[in-house]
């Protein structure tokens, strides 16, 4: 196929290279442009970017020009945001109004009722949403958005027991990485030696958006997922991935056995299976006492895919089980080309 030209907005910030750095060599996307901030603006990318990754900057990125994050000068058909929240409320809008598909990692959308949060292989019926979106703005192009970092796994977790058992309330306290806070992130002073018990409107996020996900969706609207969520979240001193410990209640009781397999078994809908980001496999389910753990398994499935463990029974609920999703490829820059695929694939390209 030929492949479709996309852009990265703010491209030079943690999530933007993890965007230069996952769709280099992607077999249905180009990159064609890159935009930055204004003292970045006419600049080689690899002036302006203090590179983070482990992996080399790709050559191709090296020399491409920074632009000016504007609708008019941008020739892409797909363009995937890593713009803080506070620009993305104006910017997104104006690049969906002018017919771009927008696949944003920012917050800015993700409550709105016509805008699809999306996980692939958790909801991708939810992208029919798009259409209820153009019709309400009159739109040309569309918005859509990956969840919270933080959302993510759990979400994974849960959309396997509440398929296989409904799930009736969760408990989770998470255990986030300092890159969940951008670079430079977290002061050294403060994380090292040290745990932050308050991420700003992390709690909120991580309670609301996979009731979201998880919802049905009929005739243009969500019902969101009856059950209540409980959050509480810490920054750790991990670089990348991030670990959600939490309880559930469930409407059918199941043993211990049979929860591993409905996790174990757990499969995407058919529209995912083909993707080249689907992960393999989509969870991960761990016999080991002391796993999952952030540096031995972040990486599985290339990031992509939902590790469990430590799958027990809850003496107040039913189960409770640690959940580990790689926050910035996952849960950031990875979902985001994930769900542009899945676009793809449904025809809304």
């Amino acid at each position: 196929m030929e492949k479709i030209p996309v852009a990265i907005l703010a491209a030079t910030g943690t999530v933007g290279q993890r965007f230069v750095q996952l769709l280099d060599r992607h077999p249905w996307f180009k990159v064609v442009a890159l935009t930055g901030s204004d003292r970045s603006i006419g600049q080689r990318y690899e002036d302006v970017c203090h590179w983070v990754l482990p992996t080399p900057m790709p050559d191709w990125a090296k020399g491409m020009q920074i632009i000016a994050t504007e609708v008019g000068a941008l020739e892409a058909r797909i363009v995937f945001s890593a713009l803080p929240t506070s620009m993305a409320l104006e910017w997104e809008a104006r690049f969906a109004q002018d017919g771009f598909l927008v696949c944003s990692n920012a917050s800015a959308y993700r409550m709105e009722p016509d805008v699809p949060i999306l996980i692939p292989e958790v909801n991708a019926d939810h992208i029919e949403l798009v259409e209820t979106q153009r019709k309400n703005r009159g739109w040309k192009g569309a918005i859509i958005t990956n969840p919270n970092c933080t959302s993510t796994g759990l979400t994974v977790a849960l959309k396997a027991l509440e398929d296989a058992f409904g799930v009736k309330a969760v408990m989770a306290v998470s255990m986030q990485a300092i890159s969940g806070a951008g670079y430079p992130g977290v002061a050294s002073l403060d994380i090292l030696d040290n745990i932050l018990p308050y991420i700003a409107e992390e709690e909120e996020k991580v309670e609301q958006e996979p009731r979201k996900m998880l919802g049905k969706y009929s005739n243009g609207k969500i019902e969101f997922a009856p059950f209540p969520i409980s959050a509480q979240t810490n920054r750790v001193a991990v670089s990348e991935g991030h670990l959600v410990c939490f309880s559930a209640g469930l409407n059918k009781a199941a043993s211990i056995a049979e929860i591993k397999a409905a996790l174990e078994g757990y499969r995407p809908p058919k529209i995912c299976l083909n993707l080249p980001s689907t992960p393999q496999p989509i969870i991960k389910v761990f016999d080991q006492p002391d796993r999952p753990q952030p540096r031995l398994d972040r990486m599985l499935g290339n990031g992509m895919t939902t590790s469990v463990g430590r799958i027990r029974p809850d003496p107040i609920w039913d189960v409770k089980m640690t959940v580990l999703s790689h926050n910035t490829i996952r849960g950031a820059a990875g979902g985001s080309i994930y769900n542009a695929e899945l676009a793809y694939q449904a025809g809304l390209i």
